[in-house]
């Protein structure tokens, strides 16, 4: 069965030699954490543009792939040092769709997109070239809207809802995003289909009306 393996939380704070400011540093936290529409209680985000809002609420990571990075690393990842603010076992990554919902407690999540790697996520890692290795691995964890609010807990149990609609696995997404500028009307059109969140349908629709198409 899954579960929450851990809640994880990121104060606000700097890199080494950095003087910008970042979130991406999350550790567990004990007891009951309130999740409400706009993300995680005390949890530190750092760049809005990019980052959190109603669609980017929560950051979900799978227990089962930190254990396959920390054997491609030789050595263990806590929960958190992706930024993902629930760690979640029993559910893999290819058996995850947009649209998909996560339950457990009173919280209802919705996957919106696949979490994209970036230079923080370099920093974070200490490996300039951990961002490329981080794509060609092809688990990267989801992105999810809060449709109930509620508290979250380790230990609790999740119930992994597949979305009614035509499914667009999460894997597909995240490979289709980094060739983006290749893709034709018909898988376009069949993405913007799907409940994707806003950032990725900005992107998406702007492709679209690249090609004198309209969403």
């Amino acid at each position: 069965m899954a579960r929450i393996e851990s809640v994880n939380v990121g104060r606000r704070q700097s890199f080494p030699n950095d003087t910008g400011r970042t979130g991406i540093c999350k550790t567990p936290v004990a007891g009951p954490v309130k999740i409400g529409v706009l993300g995680v209680e005390g949890d530190y985000v750092a760049d809005a543009k990019h980052h959190g809002g109603p669609d980017q609420a929560a950051c979900v990571y799978l227990a089962g792939d930190y254990d396959w990075w920390s054997e491609k690393l030789g050595r263990s990842l806590a929960p958190g040092t992706f930024g993902d603010n629930l760690t979640i076992s029993g559910i893999a990554t290819p058996d995850i769709a947009i649209g998909d919902r996560f339950a457990f407690g009173d919280v209802v999540l919705e996957v919106s997109a696949p979490r994209i790697p970036c230079g923080t996520l370099a920093r974070r890692m200490e490996d300039r070239e951990f961002v490329k290795a981080f794509r060609h691995a092809e688990r990267p964890g989801v992105y999810c809207r809060v449709i109930a609010e509620g508290h979250a807990e380790a230990g609790m149990p999740v119930v992994h809802m597949a979305y009614s609609g035509e499914r667009v696995g999460i894997v597909e997404m995240y490979r289709d995003w980094f060739v983006r500028k290749t893709l034709d009307v018909a898988e376009l059109k069949r993405t913007l289909a799907a409940p994707i969140g806003a950032r990725a349908r900005r992107d998406w629709e702007e492709l679209l009306a690249a090609r004198g198409e309209g969403a």
